[in-house]
């Protein structure tokens, strides 16, 4: 298992690579950059000399340089005006829209980011997991019509209206404060109780919301694995020899109907990133997924390229997870097949 584990860590590397290319490539498709667009603007308004600071920002962060040189240097393979400086430094550039470093930008929003996301991803399984094992085995009765109507429901329901429901009727029926991950007037208060119970309300209201549409996906996927399985002669063997239904349900049908289900989770990591970035806003959740949109909308070329690698990085990471859970479920994963020869 630590040669298997070792063997997708290292496949990462590269597909890094491949995905900083890609972006650095979708961040320069567009005409310009920040800097561009503002030197035109201010030398149309006549300031020359916040153009000529502008201009020496672009050398300093060699915009001016060829396009694969720039790559280069933005990931710190390359020597720029300072050094090796780039993501392999740590140095994630400068945002020039909010005049700091992209550091100090993303700083508060990398930790809820990933804590909302992973909460949400545990939430869609806790959900989908024992719904969609009760609407397999009973199929084609009530239960297994209501919850293939409440899973539908949530498919075809945007988040950000779930959002905008939720933020109404919770304050007009509840007086509850929806909004951000903590109350205001804890917002610079030390931890306590309080402040605990009031960061688990805000946490549990954005992760259902953002969990709620991939959980009515994930039934629906579960359920139908697991009814192919249920067809299958194994399963009609041990019936016949008399195994408990229980056990056979648990022993193997849910074991195999798991691995197409435990391969989700390297896509639903970067879905529910891009997909909530309109219920961040909505719920005004401290996340990147609001700084991204900024960012690309204004050609902030360094801030939108870091943002993008970091969904990548949780892409990657969720696939690994992934792999490694398929590797203990199914040794024939991580073995190569080598089991069956």
């Amino acid at each position: 298992m630590l040669r298997y584990a070792a063997e997708r860590l290292i496949l990462m590397v590269p597909a890094l690579i491949a995905i900083a290319a890609l972006v650095f490539l979708v961040i320069q498709l567009p005409p310009g950059d920040y800097l561009s667009n503002e030197i035109a603007e201010l030398r149309a308004q006549g300031d020359a000399g916040a153009a000529a600071k502008a201009e020496y920002l672009r050398k300093e962060y060699a915009l001016d340089r060829p396009v694969l040189e720039q790559f280069g240097i933005w990931i710190g393979a390359w020597p720029g005006p300072r050094g090796h400086s780039g993501l392999l430094q740590g140095d994630w550039g400068m945002s020039f829209e909010f005049k700091k470093p992209v550091a100090d930008v993303v700083d508060y929003a990398l930790g809820p980011t990933v804590l909302v996301n992973v909460l949400a991803v545990l939430a869609i399984y806790l959900i989908s997991l024992p719904l969609g094992i009760l609407a397999a085995v009973k199929q084609y009765s009530l239960r297994d019509y209501t919850i293939a109507g409440v899973a539908y429901i949530a498919m075809a329901t945007p988040g950000f209206l779930l959002a905008l429901v939720v933020l109404t009727y919770a304050h007009a029926w509840f007086g509850v404060s929806i909004g951000g991950l903590i109350d205001p007037q804890y917002a610079d208060q030390p931890w306590s109780l309080e402040k605990a119970k009031s960061l688990g309300a805000h946490l549990f209201i954005a992760v259902i919301i953002i969990a709620f549409s991939g959980a009515g996906a994930m039934i629906r996927r579960l359920r139908a694995n697991l009814l192919d399985e249920l067809r299958k002669p194994y399963v009609i063997a041990a019936r016949a020899r008399g195994v408990s239904e229980t056990r056979l349900l648990l022993r193997y049908p849910v074991r195999m109907a798991l691995i197409p289900f435990i391969a989700d989770i390297g896509n639903l990591l970067p879905s529910l990133v891009s997909g909530s970035v309109i219920v961040s806003v909505v719920l005004s959740l401290p996340t990147v997924g609001p700084i991204l949109v900024r960012a690309l909308q204004s050609q902030d070329q360094f801030l939108a390229g870091f943002v993008l690698m970091f969904a990548a990085l949780l892409t990657l990471v969720g696939t690994l997870v992934s792999d490694l859970l398929l590797g203990l479920i199914d040794p024939r994963v991580r073995l190569g097949q080598r089991l069956e020869r």
